[in-house]
């Protein structure tokens, strides 16, 4: 009886001094951390659905970024491409960490075909097929379109987190997309030929 009492004893310490060292891991600077246990109760699943699905809309994004340098000859529409992939790639990675932080694993459809015509903004294959056949000023009109669409689906999804979601960091990230998508839609606007 005693020798399992110790056990149960040296368990308990050994897994209170793990909790211990688990938190703060997601390696971002200036952002306020939960403590452990908040961990668990610091984010619901609207967070975790935002992330995930997050992560899908912006890897399109980038898809359709990377397309513009070998079909565009449009110097602003090549510049905002790079402003685009260079401020989208580092959020993937950030909602991937939270992610693993949070025991979820990516959206259950990842890895499937580009089909996500469901999910707001995104394209669906054939749009993506299209758009990867047209160059130059074609190319351009037809991207800007389709970046204002994606850009509208990620704000509204942003918006959905800013109204359910109970993390502190995913609703800081989910603001930050709205005010710069917001941004870039209003400058891909002034981009379309009018008329």
């Amino acid at each position: 009886m005693r020798k399992s009492l110790i056990v149960s004893g040296v368990a308990m310490v050994a897994a209170l001094g793990l909790a211990g060292c688990s938190g703060n891991d997601t390696g971002m600077s200036g952002m306020d951390h939960d403590p452990p246990a908040g961990q668990q109760a610091g984010q619901n699943a609207d967070d975790i659905a935002f992330a995930q699905q997050m992560i899908e809309h912006h890897g399109q994004a980038l898809d359709m970024s990377g397309l513009v340098p070998s079909r565009s000859t449009n110097p602003q529409v090549i510049d905002l491409a790079s402003r685009i992939e260079k401020a989208q790639d580092p959020e993937i990675q950030q909602m991937k960490n939270w992610l693993a932080a949070w025991g979820a694993g990516p959206a259950a459809s990842s890895g499937m075909p580009m089909d996500h015509g469901s999910m707001s903004g995104m394209m669906t294959e054939a749009e993506m097929k299209e758009l990867g056949q047209a160059k130059g000023a074609d190319f351009d009109k037809m991207w800007l379109g389709m970046m204002i669409r994606h850009h509208q689906g990620a704000v509204d999804m942003a918006k959905t987190e800013l109204a359910k979601g109970s993390n502190a960091e995913a609703k800081a990230l989910a603001q930050k997309i709205i005010d710069a998508q917001e941004a870039e839609i209003r400058e891909m606007q002034g981009l379309l030929p009018q008329g």
